[in-house]
């Protein structure tokens, strides 16, 4: 399963940004494809709250906009969103201690925990996931 960090998805609707065509032509290519796509609450959240922030620079999209892509994301066959499941602390815990995430990275750290449960691969654009011992991540933007 490829799982997708909110970094990707914001940088393919912000015209703005010099990882926005790349990073689109993957989503589009993860969305309209037969691989599983997880998309954790967490990620589907930081798009929203970051795309229609219009304090932040590049790009920006009204309320009704993005929540009309999320549910297009939604409505691909092969798009689900995953939620943290019995063993979620456990994992969550392990990747806290072992990373040494404190902080903001407490965050990365669930999103990292959520990958695991799910067996998944975490795509991202952001380099403090190599912290986390044991994650299958990758860059496509690289």
């Amino acid at each position: 399963m490829i799982v997708v960090d909110a970094n990707l998805l914001i940088y393919s609707y912000d015209t703005d940004s010099s990882s926005h065509a790349k990073s689109r032509a993957w989503v589009e290519q993860i969305f309209s494809g037969i691989e599983p796509v997880g998309l954790p609450w967490q990620t589907v959240c930081a798009f929203l709250r970051v795309v229609t922030n219009r304090r932040l620079p590049g790009s920006r999209l009204s309320v009704e906009q993005a929540a009309q892509i999320v549910e297009e994301w939604l409505e691909q066959p092969n798009v689900r969103i995953i939620v943290a499941g019995d063993e979620h602390w456990s994992i969550l815990k392990r990747m806290i201690v072992e990373g040494q995430a404190s902080g903001p990275l407490v965050s990365d750290a669930e999103l990292v925990a959520l990958t695991a449960e799910y067996g998944g691969v975490l795509y991202t654009a952001d380099r403090d996931f190599a912290r986390f011992p044991g994650l299958r991540w990758k860059n496509p933007l690289a």
